[in-house]
């Protein structure tokens, strides 16, 4: 295996400090293993149905997972596939690779076996943690032409296929030493990968180093969030999604917090339950989460009232959702707009401080700027492409040196979204720079259609989107799931074709409107854009 050198390369991976400090020689397990320092030993770090787990029991098992890795024989920074469920395990194992001074790579649950091979291809992983639940995903075909030796199954047995070695969870730990010395890693060390979404071809394996947790923390969690020990944090969003790894792993344990984790898919009722049973003060989520939960009958009787703060980010919230949750829960919710590349939020409002339907302001800590397509400052009032520097950004795409030069570009990642900022300094997206089409003459953003249809009553989510006609002149769609008490159909999309043309400019509606009764949703709960493109 070749050098962390040639892994990483060391002229981009380079300290980008604008504002806070991480010692020279820094490994991210600290973030877990300060907590004993702090005497919170005792301390419940994780809820959860599977079982409740404390801060030393958490830093014992990861000591644990680390000793394990390390009588593998594996070099260091060896990466670790981790296709884990949302449970005390997780945790635990992360920290423990991170410890010992390897790299978990963290995979989307929902993953198919042809791309689970691609990422134990990609990576390069001999080892692979697998949840008891997920091992049919290893196939034969799965694990050909990789280098993956041995899988350890987590929370219950399975067999991976024929000449994998498989090893229980437990009986690997057993005996293992519960004290491990962080390994001596830089503060710029590959730490950790995620993959991005593969909206655009193969997903790219995101690097990350061993200081970029504690950055988002400190910018961020800090400055919005203001976690106390005090507070529980409950993100239904999943670990293996940058935005939920921050919320569960990173902010909460960076202060001594607790954290709810919650196994399977987060359908409203098991949501409601946890929020119900552990009692959280944060709730994260994604406008379609949100909608899901206003819309389950249990939601007109749950009680919320442990929670002071509500966040949202990976899509834009609405101002009709914004209210009515606001009218069902007397709470409001809180948007940012974050992506895995920068691994947390850098743009948000702030309780107190916002305005709906605004990604907000420059979280501290990050730079922000609008530039035209040829990478120059906009002028006032022009809308632009958002370029955004922070310390936490990823310093290259693995393995893909052009993909890295597209978006990595001289300490800046380049977003390919395109915003407009009011003179309040609030960001507003409005849409991707590459989905700008001429209809009938005229350019028109699908964002713009879609975020206007989202405030009428009788939409209970949607999205449009660009359409090529068989003349190959470009059109508008609209996917539209309808309120309960409207009913679709002709009628309905006259509506909606006013509706649009009169709050916002006449060319700019959906020329066709399909009725769906749910909108297809990705692994993190976004809508399935590519699935909408693919199916209509």
């Amino acid at each position: 295996m070749n050098d962390i050198t040639d892994r990483v390369p060391r002229d981009l991976a380079i300290s980008r400090d604008i504002g806070f400090a991480v010692p020279e020689r820094y490994n991210a397990s600290e973030i877990l293993f300060d907590n004993l320092d702090a005497s919170r030993s005792g301390k419940t770090a994780v809820y959860a149905d599977s079982g409740n787990a404390t801060y030393g029991e958490l830093c014992d098992v990861a000591c644990q997972v680390g000793h394990a890795l390390a009588g593998q024989g594996l070099p260091p920074f060896s990466r670790i596939l981790m296709l884990l469920d949302d449970t005390p395990a997780y945790p635990a194992a992360i920290f423990g690779a991170l410890r010992a001074g390897f790299v978990p790579v963290l995979i989307n649950t929902l993953s198919s076996p042809d791309l689970i091979q691609y990422f134990l291809a990609d990576s390069g992983a001999a080892m692979a943690m697998v949840e008891s639940s997920l091992t049919h995903l290893l196939t034969d075909e799965t694990v050909a032409k990789t280098e993956l030796q041995c899988v350890v199954v987590a929370n219950g047995d399975a067999s991976p296929p024929a000449g994998i070695q498989s090893l229980n969870w437990d009986d690997w730990l057993a005996g293992q030493s519960t004290e491990l010395e962080a390994a001596d890693t830089s503060r710029d060390d590959m730490a950790f990968w995620m993959y991005s979404s593969g909206s655009t071809g193969r997903p790219k394996g995101i690097v990350h180093l061993h200081h970029d947790m504690a950055y988002t923390h400190d910018s961020y969690a800090q400055e919005i969030l203001k976690l106390t020990e005090n507070d529980i944090c409950f993100s239904p969003p999943k670990i293996f999604f940058a935005y939920g790894f921050g919320n569960s792993i990173t902010f909460p344990l960076s202060v001594g917090a607790s954290v709810v984790l919650n196994a399977g898919r987060p359908e409203p009722t098991s949501v409601l339950a946890s929020i119900e049973r552990y009692r959280p003060t944060i709730l994260f989520g994604l406008p379609t989460l949100y909608n899901a939960l206003l819309n389950d009958d249990r939601s007109k009787v749950a009680d919320l009232s442990s929670i002071r703060l509500c966040v949202s980010a990976a899509e834009t919230l609405s101002n009709e959702l914004f209210k009515a949750w606001r009218e069902r829960f007397g709470l409001d919710i809180i948007e940012g707009l974050g992506s895995t590349e920068v691994l947390h939020i850098y743009l948000s409002n702030a309780p107190g401080a916002y305005k709906v339907g605004a990604a907000g302001r420059p979280v501290q800590g990050y730079e922000v700027e609008l530039r035209n397509d040829r990478g120059e400052p906009i002028k006032p009032d022009e809308p632009g492409v958002l370029w955004v520097r922070g310390d936490s950004n990823a310093p290259c795409y693995w393995n893909k040196p052009e993909k890295t030069a597209e978006t990595m570009r001289d300490g800046w990642i380049y977003t390919g979204d395109r915003f407009e900022v009011d003179d309040d300094g609030f960001y507003y997206f409005r849409g991707r720079a590459d989905d700008l089409i001429k209809v009938s003459g005229q350019w028109v953003y699908p964002l713009e259609i879609e975020l206007c249809l989202a405030d009428h009553p009788a939409v209970k989510e949607c999205a449009v989107l660009g359409a090529e006609l068989a003349d190959k002149r470009m059109s508008t769609k609209a996917f539209v799931v309808v309120t309960d008490g409207h009913a679709s159909g002709d009628a309905l999309t006259e509506e909606l074709k006013a509706y649009a043309k009169a709050n916002l400019l006449p060319h700019k509606y959906a020329r066709t409107v399909v009725y769906l009764a749910a909108l297809p949703k990705t692994g993190s709960g976004k809508i399935d854009r590519q699935a909408l493109r693919d199916q209509f």
